[in-house]
């Protein structure tokens, strides 16, 4: 099977390289095909009519979101709505474990390390103890997404951290952090091609044994290229030196994953209304790009991307699937090819073999995740609540509520929470999502959540200019960072070369310039109400 395999990916490799001649050829003779989410995509991904599910929720839906900072969605002062879902789901009409809850307020009461109610919350569990606690705890999930993984485990040979939290963690375990990570690849014609291997390029690699002595040394550490030593992994692995420029370059923050499951839990149908009306509340200067991505979990059907700087995942499983292999260069059952080095081949480094089988399940191959982690780190993102506003700051500064009002309106136009979206409730309960491989539970089921963000992609003028799976057309377009818990970001916008609320804003341009044209014709105090509402998110 491993034959089997690298012959296939030779093939494909090989597809690959009869691309237009502007896509340099990479001087590697192993050249490995990194994960799909990481490749830049030749054809678009947009939406068009039909070509998803909608979830139960029609493409000119207003009801489940508002661009207001005052009031909720419509829908939130009903306790049920009807849905073509809701009709046509049998089990909806037939089994009482699917009776629609009334639509109520997602969970963000502090940062507490608190579970949603999605499962129990449990105890902290005892390092020592053996064998370790069962996942399915709040707090067993959320010591699984802390552990450090080592080298035995399956790190690297590439990688950017050795957890979860590590890229995840202020001020609690889900959360954001200063890490970014770095992507570069080079544009032709306005045309983005990737770095040998794809655009991620990690920083950091396992120590790799000398050739010439029994000394430790670094073999596999990625650079954006040019790279003149390549050659030093030798045939299978290495190649020629790597003399192409890589002059497309960007870093990415990390982000928020506190509230993901509500995020998760959004209809499509919802996505997809959020930017069909922003045109018509903006006479089409706003226009939010919906793409659909694969779910990696459900074959690769389709579903609108909500996570990642590009939208490039859909679910929470893939996205775990996908950090996992790149972030930490642990393989499993979702993904299982480790990742090259600048496209050269580290299997010779590679101490833990990719073709094992999962613990539990004999009949799947796990990869070098043979627990399965990946679930439970989808399951602890799905259980954790919403960032909390700051209560504090709320009651005590008159500015918040004058803010607020500026957010949503200047001088009576429209303003930042166009984009910025206040307020979007999820899908009902038992509603299949994640192209049928999930079905929302009561927990995350029809909550009233307050992201400041349409999960959408936007060309604001601060693209990276990088291409994964949305394909060209996203090129110059990054997400709308949702704003809950901003104020515990110190490095802002997607690159994090923003330091203050006031240098973010005036960044923005594209489809934002009228927002920012207004946001510079405000008088010093209104400016300063404005931030003052943002510091309370």
């Amino acid at each position: 099977m491993r034959v089997f395999r690298i012959m296939t990916l030779v093939l494909m490799l090989a597809v690959l390289l009869i691309l237009p001649a502007t896509n340099r050829t990479v001087h590697s003779v192993a050249q490995q095909e990194a994960d799909q989410a990481n490749v830049a995509a030749t054809t678009d991904a947009t939406y068009t009519t039909g070509s998803v599910d909608l979830e139960g929720v029609p493409e000119n839906d207003t009801t489940t979101y508002t661009f207001s900072t005052t009031s909720d969605p419509p829908a939130a002062g009903a306790t049920q709505t009807s849905t073509s879902s809701e009709t046509s789901m049998a089990t909806a009409q037939t089994d009482l474990s699917c009776v629609q809850p009334p639509i109520s307020q997602a969970p963000a009461n502090g940062f507490d390390d608190v579970t949603n109610g999605l499962i129990p919350q449990g105890a902290t569990p005892d390092p020592c103890a053996s064998p370790a606690p069962t996942p399915g705890t709040f707090l067993v999930d959320k010591s699984v997404f802390d552990d450090v993984d080592e080298i035995d485990d399956g790190l690297g040979p590439v990688y950017n951290a050795q957890s979860c939290r590590e890229c995840h963690q202020n001020p609690v375990t889900g959360a954001i952090s200063q890490i970014t990570e770095l992507r570069a690849g080079h544009t032709v014609n306005n045309t983005f091609f990737d770095a040998p291997g794809g655009s991620l390029i990690n920083n950091r690699g396992i120590p790799t044994l000398n050739y010439s002595d029994k000394h430790m040394s670094a073999k596999v550490q990625e650079r954006v290229p040019p790279l003149f030593t390549a050659g030093i992994i030798p045939p299978p692995g290495g190649g020629p030196a790597i003399t192409g420029e890589e002059g497309t370059r960007t870093f990415r923050t990390s982000l928020n994953t506190l509230g993901d499951g509500f995020v998760e839990a959004i209809a499509d149908g919802t996505l997809v209304s959020i930017a069909a009306r922003q045109k018509g509340q903006t006479n089409q200067e706003v226009h939010g790009l919906v793409i659909n991505v694969p779910v990696l979990e459900a074959g690769g059907k389709k579903r609108v991307g909500r996570f990642g700087w590009k939208n490039q995942h859909a679910s929470l499983l893939s996205f775990s699937g996908d950090a996992y292999l790149n972030e930490i260069g642990i393989t499993n059952f979702l993904i299982l090819n480790e990742n090259s080095s600048l496209g050269r081949s580290v299997a010779a480094f590679d101490s833990v073999p990719d073709n094992t089988f999962c613990d539990h399940d004999p009949t799947v191959v796990c990869g070098e995740d043979t627990e399965q982690d990946i679930k439970v780190f989808a399951e602890f993102m799905r259980a954790t609540q919403a960032p909390p506003r700051d209560p504090d700051i709320i009651q005590q500064y008159p500015d918040v509520a004058a803010g607020a009002a500026l957010f949503e309106s200047m001088n009576g136009q429209y303003s930042c929470s166009v984009c910025h979206v206040p307020s979007i409730v999820t899908a009902n309960h038992c509603q299949p999502i994640n192209a049928g491989a999930f079905n929302v539970p009561d927990a995350l089921a029809r909550k009233i959540i307050h992201p400041f963000g349409d999960f959408l992609l936007h060309d604001i003028g601060t693209g990276d200019f990088i291409v994964q799976n949305g394909g060209p057309v996203t090129r110059t377009t990054v997400r709308t960072a949702p704003l809950w818990g901003v104020r515990t970001r110190t490095n802002l916008m997607h690159d994090g070369e923003s330091l203050t609320f006031n240098e973010a804003i005036l960044r923005h341009s594209g489809e934002a310039l009228q927002v920012r044209l207004r946001y510079q014709a405000l008088t010093a105090t209104q400016k300063r109400q404005l931030i003052t509402f943002i510091e309370s998110l």
